[in-house]
């Protein structure tokens, strides 16, 4: 399982947010400290207040509006839908990071959500992945 553990500055703020994009959470590792959001089947991003954050990072946080220390990228499985969760972002609050790239097998789009975390939401065409000879790197935001 992979957690990716990131500092929001409103826990229930993010969560609404992310709610608005199509994320669900799982409640064992949800409260109002934290909130565990579903990224796959086997991956969540967590969502910490910072003073939860803080308790495990050793060194200072970053300010995500001033600093990248990550790019979150996650994909849906239709082109549409890249399309649909960017709009959905940019409705509950987020604000554009790049236009719209389309590479044909490969179209996405990149936000920042409300705390300046940088996202990108992808869609790549499943034939595409099937060629091994091709290196693609999705994530950039």
């Amino acid at each position: 399982m992979l957690f990716v553990n990131i500092p929001v500055a409103d826990i229930e703020r993010s969560k609404a947010f992310f709610a608005r994009l199509g994320f669900s959470y799982n409640p064992m590792f949800t409260d109002e400290t934290a909130a565990c959001m579903l990224v796959g089947e086997q991956a969540s991003v967590m969502l910490l207040s910072h003073e939860t954050f803080a308790q495990f990072a050793k060194l200072p946080m970053a300010d995500p509006t001033t600093h990248t220390l990550a790019l979150y990228c996650f994909s849906v499985s239709a082109r549409d839908e890249v399309d649909t969760v960017a709009e959905a972002a940019l409705a509950a609050g987020g604000s554009e990071a790049d236009g719209p790239e389309d590479h044909g097998f490969m179209y996405s789009r990149s936000f920042f959500d409300l705390d300046g975390h940088g996202w990108q939401v992808m869609w790549m065409d499943p034939s595409s992945t099937s060629d091994s000879s091709t290196s693609r790197t999705p994530a950039r935001t």
